[in-house]
């Protein structure tokens, strides 16, 4: 009964993400202003962050959860490097 339970919201989780994913990448190509580019990368890496921990969680594999805090380490150090840009229009002085 929990099986059919969790494998239905892992399912449902997957769906949303995907769509969370979609409207992120439509901000990332269309995005008015740089700033809203850079948020829709935010919103994408942290989608597909939970996108691997969701099937990690299904396969109950650990490879999944190294590969989400390897996202997360990457997405964050290019967001202080595109904040960094905008700011000076430099990123190495």
């Amino acid at each position: 009964m929990s099986g059919v339970i969790i494998g239905a919201s892992l399912l449902v989780a997957k769906i949303f993400l995907t769509l969370a994913m979609a409207a992120a990448t439509y901000r990332v190509l269309y995005g008015p202003r740089a700033q809203d580019r850079v948020l829709g990368m935010d919103t994408l890496y942290v989608n597909a962050m939970l996108l691997l921990l969701v099937f990690g969680i299904g396969s109950g594999s650990q490879i999944y959860f190294e590969l989400s805090l390897i996202i997360a380490l990457l997405g964050f150090m290019a967001t202080v490097a595109m904040a960094k840009f905008l700011m000076r229009g430099e990123v190495i002085e």
